[in-house]
């Protein structure tokens, strides 16, 4: 005796987007570590040249060497910036695609209980008509044996 859990389908749907949701998380999880990786690599730059340019304005630097260095840094004070605000959307998106992935898993859990409470359900029905049949052949056996 086949039955079918009658919501199969929607709950084949829900898997498939909750899989599709943990793709777009993963992949927003990646954007937002390549951007923090970058602004981590221009602050460490930053940095490392604000380092060198103390050290060489000791020993005496030319005034067109100061004008290089704050027209560095001043770029690249733009650029951390952007890539400031880029972590920041990234990591944005990446805890609205993280809410995504628990509501569609919530869903599959909801139909997945449904299935089991319908197994069950099934399952109970089996067991009673078994026990009935049981009785029915044990009192058809009585009767027979009376005869």
């Amino acid at each position: 005796m086949e039955h079918v859990f009658k919501f199969e389908k929607i709950l084949t749907i829900r898997e498939k987007e909750k899989e599709r949701a943990l793709g777009e998380y993963n992949e927003a999880v990646k954007r937002f570590e390549e951007a923090a990786e970058k602004l981590y690599h221009f602050l460490k730059q930053k940095e490392d040249y604000e380092e060198m340019y103390k050290q060489k304005l000791k020993n005496g630097l030319p005034i067109q060497d100061i004008r290089h260095f704050r027209q560095f840094v001043m770029n690249l004070e733009r650029t951390i910036s952007h890539y400031q605000q880029l972590v920041i959307e990234t990591r944005e998106q990446m805890f609205l695609k993280q809410t995504k992935v628990a509501e569609a898993n919530i869903e599959v859990k909801k139909y997945e209980k449904m299935k089991n409470k319908h197994i069950a359900a099934v399952l109970q029905a089996i067991q009673t008509m078994e026990n009935h049949w049981m009785d029915e052949i044990s009192i058809q056996q009585f009767v027979n044996r009376r005869n």
